[in-house]
């Protein structure tokens, strides 16, 4: 039988180079999605931007075209903004979108006729523990994750019958090159003093946050799995608050959030 073959968007660093690296170790054909070349070692590189459907179109056919087969697609590829949602411009915002959300649905769009003509497949989705505790001053890197959970849980049912298995994973504090690429905007901190204080406490915790490797290890393990839940949390840590959400009142716990990252 021929090699299972994986595709990792995002995978020029942190958690996608990772998890690109792993998975070549584990015998997959690695395929590595971004724009920007990287040092790929056994992975294929193919520069891509997720932004650009007709990019992902060309990559996917590439694959398909070279391997005859799409096994594991990993949708990784992100970055965050922060500020107000008062002071937020627009294109900002839906640039967080397009990115974060559109990459990822450019990127399952393309693969799911190959994963239907073969009858399986596994799609991953890297979320964030802020999808379900959304965190103030990140509002759109939040709402673009919480959007992933959902899309991930439709898309789940509407391929049930082809035997592809889909799910999100959600890390928290993750230390990788992501906390010194977010785009920060400090414009109406008159208005909104603990602006600074929120993104300070958030990169202090991301800088000290788990390893790449472990969220690459999670994916590969659920990649691994005969059936999926829609949704799965990355470290115990997180796992308790994310258990609290379900369990306590919401505006107990979004006081909470706000007592954390916005006092």
């Amino acid at each position: 039988m021929q090699n299972k073959v994986a595709i990792v968007t995002g995978a020029s660093g942190g958690i996608g180079l990772a998890t690109a690296t792993l998975f070549s170790e584990k015998g997959y054909t690695v395929y590595g999605l971004s724009r920007k070349p990287y040092e790929s070692g056994a992975v294929i590189h193919i520069p891509t931007d997720v932004t650009d459907p007709e990019s992902v179109r060309q990559a996917i056919a590439t694959i398909t075209e070279r391997e005859g087969r799409i096994d594991v697609l990993i949708c990784n590829a992100g970055f965050g903004i922060s500020g107000a949602v008062e002071f937020t411009e627009p294109p900002d915002a839906k640039r967080q979108f397009d990115v974060n959300f559109f990459g990822a649905f450019h990127c399952i769009q393309a693969v799911l006729p190959q994963m239907r003509a073969q009858k399986g497949g596994c799609i991953l989705c890297v979320s964030s523990v802020a999808a379900v505790l959304p965190i103030p001053f990140q509002s759109f890197y939040s709402a673009a994750k919480a959007s992933i959970n959902a899309l991930c849980a439709a898309l789940a049912n509407e391929v049930r019958p082809y035997g592809i298995r889909v799910a999100a994973l959600m890390p928290g504090d993750i230390k990788t090159g992501f906390t010194a690429a977010r785009e920060k905007s400090f414009a109406g901190v008159d208005a909104y003093p603990a602006l600074p204080r929120s993104v300070a406490t958030m990169e202090h915790d991301e800088e000290n946050g788990m390893e790449p490797a472990f969220i690459a290890r999670a994916l590969y393990r659920l990649s691994q799995k005969r059936s999926l839940k829609p949704q799965y949390t990355a470290g115990l840590q997180y796992q308790f608050f994310v258990m609290l959400r379900k369990l306590l009142p919401y505006r107990f716990i979004n006081r909470l959030v706000c007592l954390l990252y916005a006092k």
